[in-house]
């Protein structure tokens, strides 16, 4: 293998699989970027990547003398791109599987191995591939993301579940931890009705879709679901991902059928009083009081070893009073990911769990289950 390639190019690529290839070391193997050279009716490098649940390749234009192989560490050669003068950058493979790296009058030498040791990645083509886009799929990440589960026990939970609704005219994504569920609707395109519904696409898959998404102006993905894989392309990058096996609770159970009590506030005003007064919560449960009453609305937090803290927000608001527990941190979390400047606050009960949805997206809702003060 030998080639010549553009610093920016280079670095673009090797930047994009960081966060995919394997740290620790199972399988050092995983730990390595594939490089691949073609030279032909297209002369291009291949970079790719895999944990074995999550892959990816890119194709990058190159001057490419030799065509070749090889696998080297990902995170090594990536530092020394970055720290490489802006030109051309030459790589060249050994006979031993070393890489050779020259940039201006910079020279490396980094020990590596061959293609054939490395994972192969899926190669296949689903029946349907709908085209989406971009702004719609970051979106539905971001709003949703923050919800789910992060213990491995509840694999089931460790991810965004995928369906369409309203007889395909919606793609709807929910994400819950068990204490509190976030879902998001969009309208779709015709042809979206061809995907596979029904599905739980795993956090780290869902980080990496975003993070392609939002890396440059791409208006559009191309994605498809088959099997236990999805696929997403765009432009000259393929991203697979392997479903989460396992069956998603029943979420409609938990969406609040009746809300009696609805109040708007600035979102800002809200998030910053619920920083201020959750200081002095229980570090563990982040546990606040909020009192709604005739024009206003209470936050307030008790910790038996620091003290207590208090706040009120001016709300237009004339019904019957109401006092009720959350988990600030989660309130929060919802607030962050809405990113809007008002939001409706819905409550029915003591007992019942919050409902908060920005009031510019309807289509998006966050439900916090209570707490016992």
């Amino acid at each position: 293998m030998k080639l010549s390639i553009p610093r920016s190019e280079l670095q673009r690529g090797l930047g994009r699989i960081q966060a995919i290839v394997e740290k620790r070391n199972s399988m050092p193997i995983l730990a390595n970027a594939l490089l691949r050279a073609s030279k032909g009716d297209t002369n291009q490098l291949e970079i790719a990547a895999t944990d074995l649940e999550v892959g990816i390749r890119g194709f990058h234009p190159a001057d490419v003398s030799k065509a070749g192989s090889l696998t080297v560490s990902a995170r090594k050669l990536f530092e020394i791109v970055r720290e490489l003068p802006e030109e051309p950058v030459q790589l060249a493979a050994t006979a031993n599987s070393y890489l050779e790296i020259h940039c201006g009058r910079s020279r490396f030498t980094l020990a590596g191995t061959a293609a054939e040791e490395f994972p192969t990645l899926p190669e296949f083509s689903p029946s349907a591939m709908v085209r989406l886009p971009a702004a719609v799929i970051s979106s539905l990440i971001e709003r949703t993301m923050y919800a789910a589960s992060l213990d491995e026990t509840r694999y089931n939970l460790n991810g965004d579940y995928f369906e369409l609704v309203e007889e395909g005219a919606k793609i709807r994504m929910v994400a819950t931890d068990g204490h509190r569920l976030a879902m998001v609707d969009r309208i779709l395109t015709a042809g979206a009705s061809d995907l596979a519904s029904g599905v739980i696409l795993p956090r780290k898959g869902l980080a990496e879709l975003k993070r392609l998404v939002d890396e440059d102006d791409s208006d559009e993905i191309d994605l498809g679901i088959e099997g236990n894989s999805a696929l997403v392309r765009k432009g000259e990058v393929t991203l697979t991902m392997r479903l989460i096996e396992g069956e998603f609770p029943n979420y409609r159970q938990v969406l609040p059928k009746v809300v009696s009590r609805k109040v708007t506030m600035p979102s800002d005003t809200l998030s910053q009083a619920l920083r201020r007064v959750a200081l002095l919560s229980v570090e563990r449960s982040k546990a606040v009081r909020v009192e709604l009453s005739s024009g206003r609305l209470r936050l307030s937090a008790t910790n038996p070893d620091l003290g207590e803290a208090s706040e009120e927000i001016d709300i237009d608001y004339q019904g019957e009073a109401l006092t009720v527990g959350f988990n600030a941190r989660y309130l929060l979390d919802s607030l962050a990911a809405f990113k809007t400047k008002e939001v409706e606050l819905g409550l029915e009960d003591e007992l019942s769990p919050a409902r908060l949805s920005p009031m510019d997206d309807p289509e998006t809702v966050a439900v916090v289950m209570p707490m016992r003060l």
